[in-house]
């Protein structure tokens, strides 16, 4: 990478700020294509190979480039497990949809949103002092006819109130948490990563809640995928009640499912872009559909998916049913709660 990169940086999105070592304050830049950026699921470390290029830099030193005037990001946030990526590929095939898929470093910053933002000795101020720096920095695009359309990862719904604070647009994705939890029990992968994500979910959870969640000490299976579910739908919400100036709409990924093509005509002209009736038909048909959208070398399709659904739903029954009554007592509780499963049943 070449001494001049405040000029590529400048340029367009080809140098990539990938990672933040935030007690540092540096950044790591890495070079990527426009086809490794419309290729990848996950911006993060596992882009990293012995070819990339790659360029450590203070974080001061990015944000003393000036850049042109960029639009604000498109955002699709979710709860996870709920088709987002697929749904990132669709729209990232309109020729001026720019699509960016789960940036490491915005995971990084909504750690210190959640987590002890003294250990990094932040203000509130310059929290969002660096939020702004980094959304102006994602801004960035290859063509001047391209809008960024951020796919953040589930992990990243903290950042969803400050981003969308300023007029910003959305899609948030959900499923109803008597789809959701099957769709977790489904795989090894999901039942691992609720398990990780538990205690800060439930840290997230009991400070919207203002108390203790009851009875959270040792969870099943699915009352953990539960709190997951109650712990990002509530995030989401409370984003959208502390935004009145954002663009948001909420999508069922089942409803999705069962119209791909409307409901995918929907969501391009939310975020203000033109997609025809064929036009649609045609994402839907190709290969993007039929494959896996995180490791798109394989097979994946609907009726696979309501297969595995149902294997889950039939395996854990007894745990899904004791946990929707668990979930029960939470909705007379907590109207944060309450309203989480409100819109569950009626955004759809």
């Amino acid at each position: 990478m070449s001494d001049d990169w405040q000029s590529a940086f400048a340029k367009d999105a080809s140098l990539f700020p990938h990672l933040a070592d935030l007690q540092k304050d540096q950044v790591l830049l890495s070079t990527l294509s426009e086809v490794a950026f419309q290729q990848a699921s996950f911006l993060d470390q596992r882009l990293f190979t012995p070819d990339l290029q790659r360029q450590i830099v203070s974080w001061a030193d990015i944000a003393s480039v000036p850049l042109s005037a960029q639009h604000k990001p498109h955002y699709i946030f979710h709860i996870g497990h709920v088709g987002s990526t697929l749904i990132s590929r669709l729209l990232g095939e309109l020729d001026n949809i720019f699509a960016l898929r789960e940036p490491a470093i915005l995971r990084q910053l909504a750690d210190i949103y959640v987590d002890m933002p003294e250990n990094i000795g932040w203000s509130k101020d310059e929290q969002a002092k660096r939020l702004s720096q980094l959304e102006a920095w994602l801004s960035r695009a290859f063509h001047t006819n391209q809008h960024v359309m951020i796919k953040a990862s589930s992990f990243v719904s903290p950042l969803a109130r400050p981003l969308l604070a300023d007029k910003g647009k959305a899609l948030f994705l959900f499923a109803p948490l008597e789809r959701y939890l099957p769709t977790i029990l489904a795989g090894d992968a999901s039942k691992q990563e609720a398990t990780a994500l538990n205690d800060i979910r439930q840290y997230r959870l009991e400070q919207h809640l203002g108390q203790p969640l009851p009875e959270a000490g040792k969870l099943s299976l699915a009352k953990t995928a539960a709190l997951g579910w109650l712990c990002e739908m509530v995030t989401l919400h409370d984003a959208e009640i502390n935004s009145p100036g954002a663009s948001i709409i909420w999508m069922d990924f089942d409803d999705f499912l069962s119209e791909p093509a409307e409901r995918l005509m929907t969501a391009a002209s939310h975020f203000g872009h033109s997609l025809s009736a064929e036009r649609a038909q045609s994402l839907i048909s190709s290969p993007i559909m039929t494959s896996y959208s995180k490791a798109p070398e394989y097979d994946y399709s609907a009726s696979l998916r309501e297969e595995l659904l149902a294997e889950a739903a039939q395996f854990h029954a007894d745990d899904i049913k004791q946990t929707l009554l668990w979930v029960d007592v939470l909705v007379q509780r907590f109207p944060m709660v309450a309203a989480a499963m409100a819109i569950a049943e009626t955004r759809r």
